[in-house]
């Protein structure tokens, strides 16, 4: 059987092996069924006009892991930001590691999503928040909110500054010979509250693997959220990320997005403001080669007035790589003074390399100060020359003039530890030793 007929056929396996309260299950029914009638999402969607998951989905995925695997700390301490302290939820093939994990209750709760589902004591939390920003009619999020059990819960009461940057790890060990996990993340920042978080997936093997995950993110008023996603799996990894976002007034909230690894990567970023005076913030930096594909889909739904937006995206591509921009900003009718900025800035290092760019704006607003702008192009000739007729050889100049192109959306990154990080994996990407103090 096919992939679909094999998670319709497991749901109700999965809800018998699952504590599910009444609203639950029906929430559940509700998106299986959505996904039932709409299957995975196919090139003939003008969402997903430019990826196609025909080549994933022939896999013979495992949708659950057959037994829980244990990991020692030496094997995956290179993927932690071990420089600082942090708290950390991780995850084994879709199941919670208690031995690598760092949680807490003391102030903040730091969790598992398994338990705020099924523990009395969250139950007013979930009713108010989980699924309630999600699209629900998306076809991919239906299913993992068909499926939703293990993920992170994090929540930040108000007035609460976490002490320090928690991680979200999810490791894939490859001991299944194709594995399929839904993880479902629900973050809530409390008014006045601020948070940082850093979520990785990451296969430790050859073996398929396919990602499908969904985050829900409630920013309270004046609420501060920095959110860092880093991508840089191996190849035969293919992650699908929704991420919905709703922002209350006064509040801010940044997500960077560094996509360097994996075979398919499909992003869908969506921000939803309630309230005046916010801020969003998306940037993001691709560097693929070979056969990788990064796709990149935006929204931020401007609905009320006085807020602002602001989009910078970088890509990298070579080989044969494709990378897709699909970026819209929805101005509203009441949402007047709005500034929202988008940029897109592309480097295409091959003849075979493609971009495919669909800027979007839809205002129907009258005072606005809106912008949009996309290039691709290759590498400036004339400061490669300067550079090499300065002693600097070609490879050494095309990488410095390729991380300056990048260094707009690093400079943004508030986690120095992490910004020392990124800088590495940029460097190893690009073949060179970038003289960063690591």
């Amino acid at each position: 059987m096919d992939l679909k007929e094999k998670l319709l056929s497991s749901f109700m396996a999965f809800e018998e092996r699952v504590d599910v309260n009444a609203d639950l299950h029906n929430i559940r029914t509700e998106a299986i069924k959505n996904f039932e009638n709409k299957g995975f999402p196919t090139k003939k969607e003008e969402a997903w006009k430019y990826t196609s998951l025909n080549a994933v989905l022939k896999n013979d995925f495992s949708v659950f892991p057959k037994q829980e695997n244990a990991l020692s700390y030496a094997e995956v301490k290179k993927y932690f930001l071990h420089e600082i302290d942090t708290y950390k939820v991780v995850f084994i093939d879709g199941i919670f590691s208690s031995f690598l994990s760092s949680t807490t209750h003391e102030g903040l709760d730091v969790c598992l999503m398994s338990s705020a589902l099924t523990k009395p004591k969250y139950k007013e939390v979930i009713d108010t928040y989980f699924n309630k920003r999600a699209n629900k009619d998306e076809s991919l999020t239906s299913l993992n909110t068909a499926f939703a059990h293990e993920g992170a819960f994090i929540n930040i009461p108000k007035n609460k500054i976490a002490d320090k940057p928690i991680e979200i790890i999810s490791f894939s060990t490859g001991n299944e010979a194709a594995l399929m996990v839904q993880p479902r993340n629900l973050v809530i920042v409390g008014k006045n509250a601020q948070v940082q978080i850093i979520e990785r997936h990451q296969s430790l093997n050859s073996n398929p693997v396919l990602t499908n995950s969904v985050t829900e993110i409630f920013a309270h008023e004046n609420a501060n959220v920095d959110y860092y996603k880093i991508q840089n799996d191996v190849l035969t990894a293919n992650l699908i990320d929704n991420t919905y976002i709703s922002q209350k007034r006064d509040s801010n909230v940044s997500v960077h997005t560094f996509s360097f690894g994996g075979n398919i990567t499909r992003n869908n970023l969506n921000f939803y403001h309630e309230g005046e005076n916010i801020d969003s913030t998306l940037k993001g930096i691709t560097i693929i080669s070979g056969k990788q594909h990064v796709d990149h889909y935006t929204l931020v739904n401007h609905a009320q007035p006085n807020c602002e937006s602001h989009q910078n995206y970088k890509g990298i591509f070579d080989g044969s790589s494709t990378g897709v921009f699909n970026g819209k900003i929805y101005v509203e009718k009441i949402a007047q003074k709005t500034d929202a900025f988008q940029q897109n800035n592309n480097v295409l290092l091959s003849d075979k390399a493609t971009i495919n760019a669909k800027p979007q704006l839809e205002i129907f607003a009258d005072d606005v100060k809106c912008s949009h702008g996309c290039t691709i192009g290759q590498l400036d000739e004339d400061a490669m020359f300067y550079m090499q007729s300065r002693g600097i050889p070609q490879k050494e100049a095309k990488a410095l003039l390729m991380y300056a192109f990048s260094n707009e959306v690093i400079d943004s990154i508030r986690i120095t530890e992490l910004k020392n990080r990124i800088n590495k994996i940029i460097a190893t990407k690009l073949g060179v030793n970038m003289g960063f103090d690591l």
